[in-house]
């Protein structure tokens, strides 16, 4: 079994090894989108907190236990 896993590993290697290049720069770029992502993420919430509370909905409170009319 321990020789299957090391044949598996060698093939992923040799064959991987040419799209190693083009994984670093995508797995780059997704950690810089992911960084500005949450940099604007963190900014627009400073941005809300200094605007004040957030808007006020009015609604009827339901009893959930008030028994129900008979038809």
């Amino acid at each position: 079994m321990s020789e299957l896993a090391v044949i598996l590993l060698v093939v992923v290697v040799v064959l991987g090894i040419r799209k190693l290049p083009e994984l670093t720069r995508s797995a780059g770029r997704a950690a810089r989108i992911f960084k500005s992502e949450s940099r604007a993420l963190k900014d627009q919430g400073a941005t809300d907190d200094a605007a004040g509370p957030g808007r006020v909905v009015r609604g009827t409170v339901v009893d959930g236990e008030a028994p129900q009319p008979r038809h």
